[in-house]
């Protein structure tokens, strides 16, 4: 993540009011929640998005093992409810002289602020692998009901090495020998990272912790060993000590890879990912800011992308003259695990994306309905007045 040029955030013109908002996930809205909630006489809220709904997509490949996800919400009605303007379109390009983004359609729209939570592609690594995204549910299912079928035994649960976030992996696999408890099915399940233990972005507390659950659930690790996939039922694995083996399994379900947006008019960083600076700005720019999976911030997480949105959405609120003031990026990483049983709650502080003071505890709730893991205080507040 780049520095600023001096320690505090510059302003944007004081006569700031239009903020255009690009994208409809986690990022997006929170930032228009957050921005909603404490400037909302100061800001005039558009959100150009693609999408129609509002999805939790972290959730929705396990609907394959009885996970409730929460219904989809209609992108329009979330909007409406945070008194902005929804532009139903896909962003094309930005031009930063004449502050203007350009649309898919044709259509241009001026901006005083411009906040970029687009995301990122998503780029399946191993061809002969499952790709463990959100349209992996069909897949999970067939994989459970041959589990329980007793036509798979054997299954590698892949990262590759510029790995998207990996806790949807683990679950994967914790998730997978629950099946096999309770169909009483003996099954020989392989986690295969190049992170130095399991779930490192967490510190070496949780990763300790990681590797006794997956071992009491019966799951071998095999990290810091790099990884190709030839076959649908060969993982070629090369540790350490530079040697290659063969790992035979019946199925390959593995992580995807993570693309930046490649936004034209926009600085980029390596492979499209958009650079910030403490206070979320795209470094050589006064009003354009970015928050999410789009950015390159090392750790691509839900709960960061909501942080970096309360960022960015304090810095514009402070520029416009609400009276808040703005803050810089100190990241706290929250993941909450999907287990099969008791879900666990792991927790740590992020410094230049490296862990400390990481935690891991048990956490309260329903493990077939768990519609709260992602910490985003303004579109969590926002969800809950809907649902009432």
């Amino acid at each position: 993540m780049s520095e600023p040029p001096t320690p505090d955030s510059p302003p944007l013109r004081p006569s700031m009011s239009h903020v255009v908002i690009a994208g409809g996930g986690i990022a997006a809205l929170e930032t228009a929640a957050a921005l909603h909630s404490v400037a909302a006489a100061e800001v005039q809220l558009t959100v150009i998005a693609p999408d129609r709904e509002f999805v939790h997509r972290s959730l929705e490949p396990f609907l394959a093992f009885g996970i409730e996800v929460p219904p989809r919400l209609s992108l329009a009605m979330l909007v409406d409810r945070l008194g902005a303007d929804l532009v139903s379109d896909r962003l094309a390009w930005v031009d930063r002289e004449r502050r203007a983004v350009h649309c898919a359609s044709g259509d241009t729209l001026a901006f005083d602020a411009l906040v970029l939570a687009l995301g990122a592609r998503v780029a399946p690594r191993f061809p002969h692998a499952m790709t463990l995204d959100d349209a992996a549910a069909g897949e999970l299912q067939r994989l459970v009901a041959d589990i329980r079928a007793g036509e798979v035994t054997k299954v590698a649960f892949v990262a590759p090495e510029r790995m998207a976030w990996p806790l949807p992996l683990y679950e994967a696999a914790l998730l997978t020998a629950t099946v096999g408890a309770e169909q009483h099915r003996s099954l020989e399940l392989t986690v295969v990272t190049a992170e130095a233990g399991p779930l490192q972005a967490f510190g070496d507390t949780a990763s300790e912790a990681m590797l006794a659950l997956l071992d009491e659930h019966g799951v071998r690790v095999r990290a810091a060993t790099r990884c190709r996939v030839p076959t649908g039922d060969c993982v070629a694995l090369t540790g350490r000590d530079g040697r290659t083996r063969e790992l035979m399994v019946d199925r390959v379900v593995a992580l995807p890879e993570l693309v930046g947006p490649h936004v034209r008019g926009v600085p980029s960083a390596s492979r499209g990912f958009m650079p910030i600076d403490r206070f979320c700005r795209v470094p050589g720019t006064s009003d354009i800011y970015a928050a999410g999976d789009g950015t390159d911030y090392p750790v691509k997480h839900g709960g960061i992308a909501a942080q970096q949105a309360g960022v960015v959405a304090r810095s514009i609120a402070a520029a416009a003259g609400a009276q808040v003031t703005a803050l810089p990026f100190h990241p706290t990483i929250h993941g909450l695990l999907l287990t099969g049983s008791e879900p666990r709650y792991l927790t740590a502080r992020l410094t230049g994306g490296r862990a400390f003071g990481s935690r891991v505890s048990t956490a309260l709730g329903d493990r077939k309905s768990l519609s709260a893991k992602v910490a985003a205080p303004y579109l969590s507040d926002l969800l809950q007045q809907i649902a009432r």
